[in-house]
């Protein structure tokens, strides 16, 4: 079995696939949500993920990993945890107190960091989850992500000097679900058919 197929089934399997109608956050109205925050309830099949990240970045230069808020953070961490790499944060808000670092975790500038979050729709939130870890002296080139939906970001990246890697492409996730019991041919095809709008 593929990884991309195992990966697949695997996020059904524990809800981060699901079919009905959603409210995505640019207020469009889709058949299907993937909701990979589901994943720090399930130790093995964020162990699982964390694996098959590591091994999409293998042949990428970098120090360190840098997980973006939320979502990203734990993925980040059991990277971190199964290849020894060293993980950054950028914090979503400024704290008044302590360090008022914006950067968390220990590094150095000139550092290669590989940012790390679990689905890429627009790319917005890369591009903004970039800029305090540039800020701090940090090189960032390249994201990895469980799912790239496949919404047109490639050339807002691309324009920001971000390279995109990605476990699964939405449609390969779909084309994997297909057969699978829990899941409903007519499901699939609205979720394809969202996809083409």
């Amino acid at each position: 079995m593929s990884i991309e197929k195992e990966l697949s089934e695997l996020l059904l399997r524990i809800g981060a696939v699901q079919f009905g109608e959603f409210t995505l956050k640019d207020g469009r109205k889709s058949p299907f949500y993937l909701d990979l925050r589901i994943l720090v309830s399930h130790p093995a099949a964020l162990a699982r993920v964390g694996r098959a990240m590591i091994r999409r970045v293998d042949a990428v230069s970098y120090d360190r990993l840098a997980g973006i808020p939320y979502a990203g953070l734990p993925i980040a961490v059991a990277m971190s945890m199964i290849s020894g790499r060293p993980l950054v944060y950028a914090r979503k808000e400024l704290k008044d107190y302590g360090t008022q670092q914006r950067v968390e975790g220990e590094f150095h500038a000139g550092e290669r960091v590989v940012m790390v979050d679990d689905v890429i729709t627009s790319g917005g939130a890369k591009l903004e989850a970039m800029a305090p870890l540039r800020d701090a002296g940090l090189v960032v080139e390249d994201v990895v992500v469980v799912v790239d939906r496949r919404s047109g970001d490639g050339a807002a990246l691309a324009a920001a000097g971000l390279r995109l890697h990605s476990v699964l492409e939405v449609g390969t996730l779909l084309d994997h679900l297909r057969g699978a019991e829990a899941v409903d041919d007519a499901d699939l095809r609205r979720a394809r058919e969202f996809l083409a709008e």
